[in-house]
């Protein structure tokens, strides 16, 4: 099994969806990078969509990404603020500056088709085409897997030559290291990554997920105005934000998960508006982690830039976990493999910042994803807004109750975090796949569009 990084799980990009828009926009830069390499000059390029990426490929700004992407664009280099005048550009001049070199002519209408139909293989497939001037083609097809992480359809993953200190592809197995080498579930993370590079790489990255965390819920509580795509969904975060300040210091308890609920609330909205966020594990539930991460710095005293690190690398060792033997794509897995993943690894990383054992980390992470079993994607218009922002706030503060649940136990239980993995992917796949970021069942279905 391929090994994982930190780098894997958390990833700096923009909205609206890890897996329909940082995914396509990787896939469409690979394209274009390998055309640019192999120094291929093609008269035209084009872009199909399949399954799920078809079904709300619009919604989630998947023909945006595309575009962007064939541009050149990265999802951790593009300014969200630059995308709205590069994108009409290319709409209104029907050309593209292929992998920012040199330009072809691209009408967006025509050369990015919809096919509503599955491909084998995944529900989030692309291909692209590049037609060369004596008419023949070179097809490259992608799986947009979840996290913002792309497969190539047919190529082999590279093997690293690399050798992780405390492999580990279960929970079992984990616990058994830590108790082997009497350190914390962080501390085996933090060795594993050792051998991708330098500590103090490491340090900085974790450091700059953190501020980027961070600035996304600062950014989403100054937001205001209507959220793109035709929901005419309202930004909140703002108002509330200023509510909470004009009620100042209090000591009803209702004013904690208040808060938890702005910070993740505000992440969304920014996704949402395709602002710059974390995948953490995916954008879709991009405000779980940061809102607990700023409930541990806000909340809890004693909090150190330490603990913030702990709580990081112990959240991506769950998240690992859920990457390798499940999914977190919600056109695999429905919701629970986004906000449940997510909820499931924040348990574990606030329950390890105060102090758990690895036993009550790994019983955190279990509760965490065990009361999101079930959870469906079906977002109204394709859109990454109802019921996806709320459900982030539901997503946070039900990984501090698992967290401080777990806390109150000694690490024994009766589910482990291994079966609650392997039931969450049973239930994926037997959820219908109109309830599996389709839009054609449940609320998507049910709630006329405004």
């Amino acid at each position: 099994m391929t090994p994982l990084s930190i780098t894997d799980l958390f990833t700096i990009g923009i909205g609206p969806s890890s897996s329909h828009t940082v995914g396509p926009m990787r896939a469409a830069h690979a394209f274009a990078t390998m055309l640019e390499e192999e120094g291929i000059a093609p008269e035209r390029v084009l872009c199909d969509l399949y399954g799920s990426l078809s079904l709300t490929g619009r919604g989630h700004a998947a023909d945006v990404a595309i575009l962007l992407g064939l541009s050149g664009a990265t999802p951790e280099g593009v300014d969200p603020d630059a995308v709205t005048a590069m994108v009409a550009a290319i709409h209104a001049d029907c050309s593209i500056d292929l992998a920012g070199k040199y330009p072809i002519a691209f009408d967006p209408a025509r050369d990015i088709v919809f096919h509503p139909g599955f491909l084998p293989g995944h529900p989030n497939a692309m291909a692209f085409t590049a037609v060369l001037a004596d008419g023949s083609r070179i097809v490259r097809r992608y799986h947009s897997i979840g996290g913002g992480a792309i497969r190539a359809e047919g190529e082999t993953p590279p093997r690293l030559n690399l050798t992780l200190p405390h492999p580990f592809t279960s929970g079992a197995e984990l616990l058994t290291i830590c108790t082997d080498t009497r350190q914390s579930i962080a501390e085996i993370v933090a060795a594993n990554e050792s051998a991708w590079r330098a500590e103090a790489e490491t340090v900085g990255f974790l450091d700059a997920v953190r501020s980027a965390m961070l600035a996304s819920i600062d950014r989403g509580c100054t937001g205001s105005g209507e959220l793109p795509g035709g929901l005419r969904v309202q930004r909140r975060a703002r108002a509330i934000r200023e509510k909470l300040l004009e009620r100042g210091p209090r000591s009803d308890p209702s004013v904690v998960f208040e808060w938890v609920s702005l910070w993740a609330l505000a992440v969304n909205e920014e996704n949402a508006a395709g602002g710059r966020v974390v995948t953490a594990p995916t954008n879709g539930a991009a405000g779980v982690i940061p809102a607990v991460l700023k409930y541990y710095e806000t909340f809890v005293h004693g909090s150190t830039r330490a603990g913030a690190h702990t709580l990081l690398m112990t959240a991506a060792a769950i998240g690992f976990l859920y990457k390798q033997n499940a999914s977190i794509s919600a056109a695999e897995m429905g919701c629970q493999g986004e906000v449940g993943v997510a909820c499931s690894m924040a348990a574990a990383g606030l329950a390890a910042a105060l102090g758990a054992t690895p036993a009550q980390v790994e019983n955190a992470a279990e509760i965490g994803m065990e009361h999101n079993l079930g959870l469906t994607c079906d977002p109204i218009g394709g859109l990454v807004q109802i019921p996806c922002i709320e459900r982030n706030t539901m997503g946070a503060i039900k990984a501090i109750n698992a967290a401080y649940l777990a806390l109150h136990g000694d690490g024994r239980h009766i589910v482990s975090l291994d079966q609650v993995i392997e039931t969450m992917r049973q239930t994926g796949e037997d959820i219908k796949s109109q309830y599996k970021e389709t839009s054609q069942g449940g609320l998507a279905v049910n709630v006329v569009e405004c």
